[in-house]
């Protein structure tokens, strides 16, 4: 493990210019990203039309970044990361990879449960982990809570992705968090006794398994089922039309919704940590927002960018206020729960 580090931008600055100094003399930023949206070429764009600095990107499975950075070493071009999930932002911090930055415009702009404590990641976009049901037959009774899905009402109702993927290890270690150990594993073994079907497939096959009648009741994020609202295919419309959003844990005294995100942090070799922080401070800005808003479909981390139209239709929520680095770094405890209570 190395040594946690706290970057200092002037002596990361010029350690850098030593280092590498045709990188900063082409002022290049080398973004190291899991998020393989063509939407946000234009949030790099924006950037580099903004300050003169070209994005240099590298896109990757998170973990496969995370261990290049590892391999690179000191050599690493990499600037940023960014990438999608807790979990995932949790394995670059537990890597030491990632430098502690502080800045008062994201202190001030990323909610302090979007963002890690010390600073080794700031959140850029959220998504809300929601249960969906087909309107044709109502909501149903009864399921107001995420604690609800594990009743026996809803024996063979459920669709959901495997117990590994990131999104699911994100949700179960919130109710751990929330519930203690022994409740959660419980919760996990109902989920599991309640499925449909096995898990297959990402979150989009799962309402669209419940508008053809295979289920009842799907787990899935926001922005897959908002997608659909915004297309132009009227088959990927009408499933649109037909499924309704529950956001759990939504009564008084209660927790709110979980909530994911997506985050970047500067990485802790780059020669180029100052402008690296810009970069940062531009995600969160109102333009990049809008466009993380409007181009994926995501909630923003700002409280003044509104949602687009498509996901604002699925009405307003209370989030959980969890913070993201510890239910991230929990992942790994909850797949064994989730494994050893039958959710594979």
């Amino acid at each position: 493990m190395l040594r946690r580090h706290v970057l200092s931008l002037p002596a990361a600055l010029a350690a850098g210019a030593l280092a590498r100094p045709a990188l900063a003399q082409e002022r290049t930023l080398a973004l190291y990203s899991s998020r393989h949206y063509d939407t946000d070429r234009a949030l790099y764009d924006g950037f580099t039309a903004e300050t003169g600095m070209r994005i240099r990107l590298i896109e990757g499975d998170a973990d496969q970044l995370i261990a290049r950075i590892q391999s690179e070493g000191a050599n690493t071009p990499a600037d940023v990361l960014i990438t999608v999930d807790g979990a995932r932002l949790a394995r670059a911090v537990a890597a030491g990879i990632m430098a502690s930055t502080r800045s008062a415009v994201l202190e001030g702009r990323v909610p302090a449960s979007l963002r890690d404590p010390d600073g080794h990641w700031y959140g850029v976009s959220r998504r809300a982990r929601v249960v969906m049901f087909d309107k044709q037959r109502g909501r149903p009774a009864g399921l107001d809570r995420y604690e609800d899905l594990a009743k026996p009402e809803f024996r063979g109702q459920i669709l959901v992705r495997a117990a590994s993927h990131p999104y699911n290890t994100s949700l179960m270690a919130s109710m751990m968090v929330a519930n203690g150990d022994q409740a959660a594993e419980a919760w996990a073994r109902g989920i599991a006794t309640n499925m449909a079907r096995a898990p297959q497939g990402g979150d989009t096959p799962q309402f669209q398994a419940v508008a053809a009648g295979q289920g009842a009741l799907a787990i899935a994020n926001t922005y897959y089922l908002a997608r659909l609202g915004a297309s132009a295919n009227p088959a990927e419309k009408a499933v649109f039309d037909r499924i309704g959003v529950i956001f759990p844990n939504q009564g008084t005294g209660d927790r709110g919704a979980h909530v994911n995100v997506s985050g970047a942090g500067v990485v802790k070799t780059s020669g180029n940590a100052e402008m690296a922080l810009k970069f940062l401070e531009y995600l969160t800005g109102p333009r990049a927002q809008e466009l993380f808003a409007n181009g994926n479909f995501e909630y923003p981390v700002v409280a003044d960018v509104a949602p687009h139209p498509a996901l604002a239709s699925f009405g307003t929520f209370r989030a959980d206020e969890l913070n993201a680095q510890r239910y991230g770094a929990l992942a790994p405890q909850a797949l064994q729960i989730m494994q050893r209570a039958g959710w594979r």
